[in-house]
């Protein structure tokens, strides 16, 4: 995942990631292309979960590819586990400032609005560290 703020920062916690990952099922509702505005900082993320375990990041000048494993089903909780490590980065700095690094490992936690068209990304599974909404976008890709 990309830095964003200070909070984002302790998302980025460094977890092992499983050595083959396995991708979502074609119906998780992680998949697909979602926002992040990012208001205080005049800066919006665009995130392309893909169906091969893949996600394409847009972060102002920054562009870069994870690996991600999902849970398929939430948590008792309610809550997906995400596993993500970044496998490519264009080297320009995210709407933080920030330049991520190949390599760069998080494990955050996904909770979905009832619609299925906004999450939040949360540090465990409670509300007392996320970041968000993630809106869900219609279209082709970034």
């Amino acid at each position: 995942m990309r830095t964003l703020t200070g909070l984002f920062a302790c998302l980025l916690a460094a977890t092992a990631l499983p050595s083959q990952a396995a991708a979502p099922s074609a119906a998780h509702p992680l998949l697909g292309i979602w926002i992040l505005a990012i208001p205080q900082l005049g800066c919006s993320e665009t995130y392309h979960f893909r169906g091969d375990g893949t996600t394409l990041v847009k972060s102002a000048d920054e562009v870069s590819e994870s690996e991600f494993t999902v849970a398929e089903k939430p948590s008792a909780k309610g809550f997906y586990k995400l596993d993500d490590k970044i496998v490519k980065d264009n080297g320009k700095q995210d709407c933080s400032g920030e330049i991520m690094k190949p390599g760069t490992r998080a494990t955050n936690y996904i909770r979905f609005h009832p619609s299925g068209a906004r999450f939040v990304m949360c540090r465990d599974e409670t509300m007392e560290a996320c970041i968000g909404p993630f809106e869900r976008m219609p279209g082709q890709g970034i």
